[in-house]
């Protein structure tokens, strides 16, 4: 390496990115997102069902207590979703990325005494004790700074989660029949409201980690691509009229969002995905 490309290269110790994602863990289990937040209290305000209303304030009021006396939203803490979006020019000194990242998840589940979900194995069913290992997925971009998403995912609304391997003759009218589906199964099963993460294209895994990082688009930012524009906002009002409402007993709040994603795909395929989370969509991000 010649000195031109060391002078480029940042260097970012590794302890730096367990340091932050203990606390990130922390932080997304005690505090909404300022924009869920915002979404979260303007559909208290339109709900039309009483009982709706009802639900909806003691949610509110879950929130505030949960955020004073710093005990997690939800006594499902889930597992670990970390994205990381890597510049080309960082170089990392320290122990291997995969390890500091379960660090500080380790770390903070631990410190923050949050509940430890995780099995090591899917059939024997051994608790690891510290809510490890991650589910991390790595994305190399231009620049220097490393870019980290931190978010926990309870198994209550990942249940109801589906894929759809559609043919390409299903179009748009099969993207709009196949979220309602999803929806309609998840009723009262996913906590809502909810919030619906679809991706539309790629592959069998491309769309489902698409529609798993649509969740943690900032839910007051539009798509900058007209037609799914138009299709968000389409679900949305067609899956608040499904009437299945705050915690499945009713109202005209049955999510609060609607997130897509897309990416190109091959000739003979429409691979779509919905992962839906319920109110407590947790998400934290942070540069470095």
């Amino acid at each position: 390496m010649d000195q031109e490309e060391e002078r480029i290269l940042r260097t970012i110790q590794t302890r730096e990115i367990t340091e932050n994602i203990r606390e990130m863990c922390i932080e997304a289990n005690h505090f909404l997102s300022q924009d869920m937040c915002r979404v979260f209290y303007q559909a208290a305000e339109k709900e039309e069902s009483p009982l709706g209303k009802q639900i909806l304030e003691q949610l509110k009021e879950n929130l505030q207590i949960a955020g004073e006396d710093r005990i997690p939203i939800c006594q499902d803490t889930g597992m670990a979703v970390i994205f990381l979006k890597i510049g080309q020019e960082v170089h990392f000194e320290g122990d291997s990325l995969a390890d500091v990242v379960n660090q500080g998840v380790r770390e903070g589940y631990t410190d923050g005494y949050l509940r430890k979900s995780v099995v090591k194995d899917p059939i024997e069913r051994e608790n690891t004790k510290d809510n490890t290992p991650a589910v991390i997925h790595y994305e190399i971009v231009d620049g220097d700074q490393v870019e980290i998403t931190v978010a926990p995912k309870g198994f209550g609304s990942e249940n109801m989660s589906r894929v759809f391997m559609l043919k390409p003759a299903d179009g748009i009218e099969g993207v709009k029949n196949a979220i309602l589906t999803a929806v309609k199964d998840a009723g009262p099963n996913a906590c809502p409201p909810m919030v619906v993460g679809v991706g539309i294209g790629g592959t069998f895994e491309k769309c489902a980690l698409m529609a798993k990082h649509a969740l943690t688009r900032n839910l007051e930012e539009e798509s900058p691509v007209p037609y799914v524009r138009d299709l968000e906002k389409e679900m949305l009002d067609k899956i608040n009229r499904l009437g299945i409402g705050p915690g499945g007993l009713g109202g005209t709040v049955t999510a609060l969002a609607v997130n897509i994603e897309t990416y190109p795909t091959h000739i003979a395929g429409l691979p779509m995905a919905v992962n839906i989370c319920c109110h407590v969509n947790r998400h934290v991000r942070r540069v470095i």
